[in-house]
């Protein structure tokens, strides 16, 4: 098994925000490890796991992480591998906008991407698309992805179409 994708968060009351990222790669068939890295309690944990990610052979670093979510910026700060960050509303969060800042706001030179508040499956369908530049097999996965919900949504269009509801642009 060749992990390819860190999922890390601050703490694991943080696992069920990060869950549909690990669910997403498991369909997709992408190898992924889940573990706890904070950047405040455990420092050295967070440089140590950033650092060796590459060796290690991990891709992407997907870090989720509430209130002042100093986690993605942080770990980008001591790698070169892509991070996604997931800003988690937590119980210390004010609303969650100070996690989406905190990731949002990062200085030039040390780029985070960042998917939208608790939104940890985009944070997975992200690392996917980034392994697919490499990898065909996974990008064609991708494709198939996109393909079947472009086929959910011309079904709802149809469903709603036959319900009688006015619509001249699908006439």
């Amino acid at each position: 098994m060749a992990i390819q994708v860190g999922i890390i968060m601050g703490s694991d009351s943080d696992l069920p925000v990060m869950e549909p990222a690990a669910a997403v790669l498991k369909a997709l068939g992408i190898d992924y490890e889940v573990t706890v890295v904070s950047a405040h309690r455990t420092p050295l944990r967070m440089i140590s796991y950033a650092q060796k990610a590459k060796e290690r052979g991990l891709k992407v670093i997907i870090a989720g992480a509430g209130g002042a979510a100093h986690l993605p910026g942080m770990v980008a700060s001591v790698t070169a591998l892509p991070v996604i960050g997931v800003p988690v509303k937590s119980s210390n969060s004010i609303d969650g906008w100070d996690s989406v800042l905190s990731i949002l706001q990062m200085p030039n030179g040390v780029p985070v991407a960042t998917v939208a508040l608790n939104a940890a499956k985009n944070a997975g369908l992200l690392a996917a698309q980034i392994i697919g530049t490499s990898d065909d097999a996974v990008y064609q996965k991708m494709v198939h992805y996109k393909q079947e919900m472009e086929a959910e949504v011309l079904q709802k269009v149809a469903r709603l179409k036959g319900s009688g509801q006015p619509n001249t642009f699908d006439s």
